[in-house]
């Protein structure tokens, strides 16, 4: 995608009471800085980033916002009131996260509401990608009192459409992107995940069953990750969407995730029925980290996206991503910090 010569990358900065930071840019929606504190109340970014440059450049939407569809839509296309849209593909003969020149590779409009809460907003047009119909986005981020990152969505189209959004920041809680994750203690409050066959949903939905798919009690992402399993053998480790369990609240917990050795603890609450746990399989040590030394490797970061279920469009058993002409799609998510003694474990 060709960048306008008048367009050029600015930063803006979120700061709540307590002193988490959130820095942000325009290109991508992307978040490129999150400092929150440690046990020792030592605040440092815990969230992958990159020089300003290399966000133009080829990379695994690091820090993005996601849409019009995330994760995958099986051969780019699906049919929706009867007829057929061929969209972009990205990714094989896939499309993944909207394809080229999704919401990622665009540059978003940002007004900046308060110290702690800024809005974005990105009108795409009819047929950006294949998708039909014309759509206006707002996307609010909000640093609360509370050490939560609250991110609400919403979307409105003037013909019917299909849509999914995320954001796909990579997490280190040890704020050291030389290490590994998979140390981090996770707990996904799923019973059944969507097992793949060429990263597509098969359309089983699968109990998670005490296997190396079962975070229902909180356990080390290296536990097993490199398991000789179909699933995570296909996919070089987690990258797989997790049905979660609803209750009866419009937030509801979805993972947990915990670094013992800096105390940090997150938790995400959503909306959305899904949640794509990725643990960075793509990172290749072509990216540099920035002011340190070091590329990021394989497995330097996870990702938490809460959003609905890949390739439902073609898939009407899952749960329906279509919303009508004038029809308000809205999602929220919040990403709370914490610590924890070392202790408590």
């Amino acid at each position: 995608m060709s960048i306008k010569t008048e367009q050029k990358i600015e930063t803006y900065l979120l700061k709540n009471a307590n002193g988490l930071k959130l820095h942000l840019i325009n290109y991508g929606g992307r978040i490129t800085n999150l400092e929150v504190p440690d046990r020792n109340g030592n605040f440092e970014n815990v969230v992958l980033h990159l020089n300003t440059k290399d966000y133009l450049k080829s990379n695994p939407f690091i820090g993005a916002l996601i849409g019009r569809y995330a994760n995958r839509i099986a051969n780019a296309c699906f049919k929706l009131n009867g007829q057929s849209f061929r969209i972009n593909n990205n990714e094989g003969t896939n499309c993944l996260h909207g394809g080229i020149g999704g919401f990622d590779a665009v540059f978003w409009t940002v007004k900046k509401l308060s110290d702690t809460k800024v809005l974005l907003t990105y009108d795409s047009p009819h047929l950006e990608m294949g998708f039909p119909g014309n759509l206006k986005v707002k996307v609010y981020y909000e640093l609360t009192n509370a050490n939560e990152l609250k991110i609400d969505y919403y979307a409105v189209s003037d013909q019917a459409t299909v849509i999914n959004l995320t954001q796909h920041s990579y997490f280190n809680l040890t704020a050291d992107f030389n290490k590994k994750i998979t140390d981090h203690e996770v707990f996904i409050n799923a019973d059944a995940f969507l097992p793949t066959s060429g990263n597509i949903p098969t359309g089983e939905i699968r109990p998670v069953k005490e296997g190396v798919f079962d975070f229902r009690i909180p356990k080390r992402i290296g536990v097993a990750i490199d398991v000789n399993d179909d699933q995570l053998n296909t996919a070089g480790g987690y990258d797989h969407c997790f049905v979660l369990n609803r209750d009866h609240s419009d937030l509801t917990l979805a993972a947990t995730a915990y670094d013992e050795g800096s105390g940090r603890f997150l938790e995400v609450f959503t909306t959305e029925p899904g949640m794509q746990f990725y643990t960075g399989n793509s990172l290749d040590g072509s990216l540099k980290i920035p002011n340190e030394p070091g590329n990021y490797e394989k497995r330097s970061g996870f990702c938490f996206e809460t959003q609905h279920f890949p390739d439902s469009p073609n898939q009407p058993a899952f749960p329906s991503v279509v919303i009508k002409a004038g029809e308000e799609f809205s999602s929220t998510t919040v990403y709370q910090f914490s610590v924890k003694a070392r202790e408590d474990k």
